[in-house]
């Protein structure tokens, strides 16, 4: 089919990817926000009033408001919780809260509400923004197709309406509209968003194109093979909705032992209370003692035990261009035993760039010209091998010689006058010159390397040879060195790329377990498998192709510079720099803070122990009960601070060779 259905222009080479618009919810639209914010405001505006001893009555309602604004919807879960014969942290913060104020440590109870009302309040975030990257991903897939009738005929129909069998016809720089068969046509097909191939794919009759994905300057006819619903696209929508959803809620130390905790010590409170009166004590000294127990007995220490290390963590990394998005993903960061690492953009830049040039006998050429040459052949083009070849033109000089007479075959490669000389670029399978046996030896020794091939003809004969390559990070040989000592398992390869292409980086880099050819599906499986072994795996990728398995993993890390935006949003952590070598760094982090996690609780448990022994066997006075509470609050607060420090953040690896 010749490529002259439709003259509209590719997408401009020069600019990025298609990508679909984002759709966000705004912060301030989520009612956990809303009173979040308020209580925050409020308890801001009370805290200098209560600390510099202003008047009771300038100070108390503002507080009263922030117990009211941060406490109500909480405690409205909790109490819901309660209904249900379920008591959570929640609730008891809120009680804890409450006890503080009736005693006089209004102050205390208004931060311990402030901090919970945040806390839920991030969550609520993170929800919807996850929920609005899904939808976002649909924008990927066309609205519409042009389906072509039985009497040739074209109309343009809602791409949800498409039914197998149907005929479309996909116009250069158009988004395939499902998923098919190439009927007729050629064309290179941008196919990222499925399989993360960083360039596009040559597509002829006979070969399967997905829908999403963005055809370059060739027109094809397409048979759809599979209902819209049911296409890879919509399975990746419906794989990362499933798996957030059943992805394990996976909390803080503190809250897994909280209903035991949280039913123990109101049953502790209430005997403490009820025990003495039925002994003929009277109510003020039972109901003071009660209230000083339920005081330094509240997990308020071993909440901070826990919050101070992690927030300290994410503050640091995010220092170091690491966003962990909550405490909980902090925590999980250091429980990982296995990595799975994404090729395209991750181990490698996400960039083709000529790696490779090699000149044959008799050619006349030496590399530069060779190279200026085939970039003056190209600079017309808006293939992304095109453009790797111009731009290192570039580097070395002007292209050589005007060009004129250009032509473009989608799959094969250009052909244009230069200076009077016939000159093509292109795929080997259709410019290798069968009486250039040099040629033919150069080029499967490159794509046994893993390159992208290209040949230079002059005049019909072959004059030398460019690889084309997506290059490898300058740390990722250390990244997965550190990685392989963190975890004590060599990481695994994860790409929609080709085997030999795998392989060969694979070997580059150190890792031997390589998954190549992979659709979405297939890296949430190979997840899957080994979560049910027990591994705690954390996967880093880029792309929409991806997102499945980030959501999937225990943990996902994201590459921020070129990562596509569901990817960003599902995955729990972004390197925003893009620097690979934080991965391990941030790991490291995060086992640093697990370990400071301990350690408070230890002390806070030490605290705990010792104050409520004092209150039951002899008499604590309320003033040292709240000194002793409120001090091993600040201890493992400042313990936890420590990972503040730019010495705690681990020195990133760096590769020696």
């Amino acid at each position: 089919m010749s490529s002259v259905l439709d003259q509209r222009p590719a997408p401009t080479a020069a600019g990025p990817r298609p990508a679909p618009p984002r759709r966000r919810t705004r912060v301030l639209a989520l009612p956990e926000a809303r009173w979040a914010l308020t209580a925050l405001v409020l308890f801001l505006a009370a805290l200098p009033l209560k600390l510099f001893d202003a008047p009771v009555w300038t100070w108390a309602p503002l507080f009263a408001a922030t117990y009211i604004t941060g406490g109500w919807e909480p405690g409205w879960e909790g109490l819901k919780a309660l209904k249900d014969k379920t008591l959570d942290v929640d609730l008891l913060m809120v009680v804890a809260a409450l006890g503080a104020a009736a005693i006089g440590q209004v102050l205390d109870g208004a931060l311990l509400i402030v901090i919970f009302a945040t806390s839920g309040a991030l969550e609520a975030v993170a929800t919807a923004r996850t929920a609005d990257s899904v939808r976002g991903l649909l924008d990927l897939a066309p609205s519409t197709a042009t389906r072509l009738l039985p009497d040739g005929r074209e109309e343009t129909v809602a791409a949800e309406d498409l039914k197998i069998g149907d005929t479309v016809l996909v116009r250069p720089g158009e988004r395939v509209g499902a998923d098919g068969q190439v009927l007729d046509g050629a064309s290179a097909v941008d196919q990222a968003t499925i399989t993360g191939e960083p360039l596009p794919v040559a597509k002829q009759s006979g070969d399967e194109v997905f829908a999403g994905t963005v055809n370059g300057t060739g027109a094809l006819r397409v048979r759809v093979e599979r209902d819209p619903a049911d296409s890879v696209i919509a399975r990746i929508v419906k794989m990362v909705e499933e798996a957030s959803e059943t992805k394990a809620p996976t909390q803080l130390f503190i809250e897994k032992i909280e209903q035991l905790y949280s039913i123990g010590m109101v049953i502790a409170t209430l005997a403490v209370f009820a025990i003495p009166l039925a002994f003929g004590s009277a109510l003020q000294p039972a109901l003071l003692r009660a209230m000083t127990f339920m005081i330094v007995a509240s997990p308020c220490a071993v909440v901070l035990s826990t919050m101070p290390p992690l927030l300290s963590a994410i503050a640091n990394a995010g220092r170091h261009g690491v966003l962990a998005k909550s405490a909980v993903v902090m925590e999980r960061l250091g429980q990982v035993d296995a990595v799975a690492l994404d090729k395209t953009g991750t181990l490698t830049e996400g960039t083709p760039r000529v790696t490779d040039i090699r000149t044959l006998p008799g050619a006349g050429l030496d590399e530069d010209g060779l190279l200026a040459l085939a970039a003056a052949a190209e600079h017309p083009s808006e293939h992304p091998i095109a453009r790797a070849i111009v731009q290192a033109a570039r580097e070395r000089g002007p292209a050589d010689g005007e060009v004129v007479d250009f032509a473009s075959v989608p799959g094969q490669g250009v052909t244009a006058v230069i200076g009077g000389r016939t000159v093509q670029v292109g795929s080997p399978a259709h410019l290798t010159h069968t009486g250039a046996p040099e040629a033919g030896s150069v080029v499967r020794t490159l794509e046994d390397e893993g390159r992208t091939v290209v040949v230079v003809l002059c005049d019909g004969l072959p004059v030398g040879v460019l690889g084309i390559s997506d290059r490898l990070r300058p740390d990722a040989k250390a990244t997965v060195a550190a990685l392989t000592e963190l975890t004590g398992r060599t990481p695994v390869l994860l790409t929609g790329d080709n085997e030999r292409a795998a392989r060969h980086l694979a070997a580059e880099v150190g890792i031997t377990d390589v998954r190549a050819g992979l659709l979405p599906q297939d890296k949430v499986a190979a997840v899957r498998a080994w979560e049910d072994q027990g591994l705690r795996v954390l996967v880093v990728g880029d792309g929409v192709n991806d997102a499945p398995a980030l959501a999937a993993a225990h943990t996902g890390i994201a590459m921020g510079k070129a990562g596509s935006d569901l990817a960003l949003e599902t995955a729990d952590a972004v390197v925003v720099r893009d620097e690979l070598a934080t991965i391990p760094a941030v790991v490291a982090l995060s086992r640093q803070a697990r370990r400071l996690v301990v350690q408070n609780l230890v002390i806070a448990g030490i605290f705990i122990t010792a104050l409520v022994a004092w209150d039951l066997i002899a008499t604590l006075p309320l003033p040292l009960g709240v000194a002793g509470h409120e001090g091993s609050t600040v201890i493992v607060g400042l313990n936890g601070l420590r990972l503040l420090r730019e010495a705690a953040w681990p020195r990133p690896a760096k590769d020696t060779a």
